[in-house]
């Protein structure tokens, strides 16, 4: 056998995670006898991911990093693309597979706790008049490390399922075909495009004046390019795959104030997975943090400077108490669960123990 092409192997192996498949070489197999090896010592689980740009795009890349990784505890996460969220969370509920990948207004229904993240302005800090994106990303890499922790393994476990990880994925702003509109003050007259899965947003709309419409994943930015509505709410990361800029037009503008941070959060079947596996996909995703955070900076510059509108200060304060109170109530409807959201307020008062919310009791 070629001692070179042997080292290179082995070499390329080692700097694949030390596979199996790195041995070869050494203990005389074929490289498709080591795979065969590779696959006999592994747990195979089917793992849905959902990305609306399917397998190019950053949730599925994602995904296969962390599969490679996963490899080295035990597990083969076997990643299927579904650019349909709900056809993903149906599968996962039904058992066709035993661990989901998606944004956490859709995992809320397996762990509520972890998906209080994306709470309207649940990671959202405000010092003086602005909004401080900077301290308002680190509100979620905190929350992101305190559930990584340990001793925080018992509350990532719910019934059967279990959080496998949290990643970040971009601010929510709202996208409207009038940049003359503040949607911080008032929408009145005005169709707001509104996930059929999240209350929250519906709620937000009534208490705005504006009438919300009932859409998904599939079909929201749709109904804003053809003008089926006149606001949308929608991270960056969606704005050149959905092509907003149609909707946006040379009129629309996209408000720099963030109603909430999304995040892709794994939820596994337990009884799927070996013993200690969550802790290791916890620890690993919470490392990626830094990477997801970079992505997403990328994602904001994407959208023309021209398209940004600064909202008025004098409407800043008066929407972070009206997301408190669209919170309050989801709370008590049994929406958004009550330990998430006080960790939130936590992490918000680590950065900004000034604010209002900081000095009074309310732990929304």
């Amino acid at each position: 056998m070629n001692r070179a092409r042997c080292g290179l192997t082995a070499r390329r192996s080692a700097a694949a995670l030390l596979s199996v498949s790195a041995l070869w070489c050494v203990a005389g197999l074929t490289p498709a006898q080591a795979q065969q090896a590779d696959a006999a010592r592994l747990t195979a689980v089917r793992m849905c991911v959902y990305d609306p740009s399917g397998m190019a795009g950053d949730a599925w890349r994602a995904a296969t990093d962390h599969r490679l990784e996963m490899q080295q505890h035990g597990v083969d996460l076997v990643v299927q693309p579904y650019t349909n969220e709900r056809v993903a969370v149906e599968d996962y509920r039904t058992g066709r597979c035993d661990a989901l990948m998606a944004t956490a207004l859709r995992t809320r229904a397996f762990h509520g706790m972890a998906a209080a993240l994306d709470a309207m302005g649940a990671a959202t800090v405000v010092r003086g008049e602005r909004v401080d994106l900077d301290a308002s990303f680190e509100v979620v890499r905190r929350f992101v490390e305190v559930l990584s922790e340990p001793k925080a393994a018992e509350m990532m476990v719910s019934g059967e399922h279990e959080v496998g990880g949290v990643l970040p994925m971009g601010a929510a702003y709202a996208f409207s075909r009038d940049r003359r509109l503040n949607v911080l003050s008032g929408l009145q007259g005005r169709k707001v495009a509104t996930l059929d899965h999240d209350p929250a947003q519906a709620e937000l709309v009534r208490r705005l004046g504006g009438t919300p419409v009932a859409a998904d994943t599939l079909n929201f930015g749709a109904m804003f390019n053809n003008g089926h509505v006149d606001v949308v709410i929608a991270p960056t990361i969606a704005y050149k795959p959905l092509e907003l800029h149609r909707g946006l037009g040379t009129q629309g503008g996209v408000s720099r104030f963030p109603l909430t941070i999304y995040t892709y959060q794994l939820v596994l079947r337990r009884s799927a997975v070996p013993a200690g596996f969550g802790q290791r996909s916890r620890s690993y995703m919470a490392q990626n943090f830094d990477l997801a955070i970079a992505s997403l900076r990328l994602a904001d510059r994407g959208v023309p400077a021209a398209q940004w509108v600064d909202v008025p200060a004098g409407s800043v304060l008066p929407a972070v108490s009206l997301l408190a109170d669209v919170r309050r109530t989801m709370m008590e409807q049994g929406q958004y669960d009550a330990r998430g959201l006080r960790l939130a307020r936590r992490l918000r008062c680590e950065q900004a123990p000034a604010a209002a919310e900081c000095v009074g009791n309310d732990p929304w």
